[in-house]
């Protein structure tokens, strides 16, 4: 079964030009988002949502503030992948509904709390901090679709490329509550996979004893 999932990684590359006449089946989106939903996170906040969209007339409108990249008009799903913002302050409630779903004693969850607070206590004390802690979350969630994609037999595409603040303003996003973290299109290659280029085993990794 090892293998069989690095045959998946060997398949998965960043796709191009999706064909625009295949459309993705609403169960392998599902298997793909909970993918996503399943995925680890820091103290487990689960500080993300994932925005689903088919709807031609949006991508088209996202198109020219993604840089103006294909995949954004030709993929079957778009996926906009958002970091939470509120929800990982300690004063919304979230951080502590989120503990509260083990049981757990009084002093427990008062441990996990005081340490949730105190270690992220520069990480929560601006928008702009909280967004560069779950954006990076959020990137667990993603690589994890793009793999189950991958497995599946469909393409993906992750997009870094494109104007953050217009993106949010076309979906009408309160920034205060979620930011766009990435533009992760799933469809079909149209064109063959270009050849797999990466640094070699020995290069990247180093055993200490």
């Amino acid at each position: 079964m090892k293998y069989e999932f690095m045959k998946a990684m060997d398949f998965r590359h960043a796709c191009k030009v999706f064909d625009k006449t295949k459309k993705i089946p609403a169960d392998d989106m599902n298997y793909i988002l909970e993918a996503g939903r399943k995925s680890p996170s820091s103290f487990g906040m689960e500080a993300w949502k994932f925005l689903v969209i088919t709807n031609e007339a949006l991508k088209a409108k996202l198109r020219p503030v993604c840089w103006d990249q294909e995949q954004i008009t030709s993929c079957s799903h778009l996926v906009i992948v958002l970091a939470g913002i509120d929800s990982a302050k300690v004063e919304s409630g979230m951080p502590e509904k989120r503990f509260k779903r083990r049981e757990m004693p009084q002093e427990t969850f008062d441990f996990y709390m005081n340490i949730y607070a105190e270690h992220l206590k520069q990480t929560l004390s601006s928008d702009e901090n909280i967004y560069a802690w779950t954006a990076k979350q959020s990137y667990i969630a993603a690589g994890n679709m793009m793999t189950a994609a991958a497995f599946a037999g469909i393409d993906s595409c992750p997009i870094e490329g494109f104007e953050k603040a217009k993106v949010e303003e076309i979906l009408g996003l309160d920034s205060s509550k979620y930011q766009v973290a990435m533009v992760l299109p799933f469809g079909y290659r149209i064109n063959e996979q270009s050849e797999q280029l990466r640094l070699p085993f020995e290069e990247v990794v180093e055993f200490i004893d």
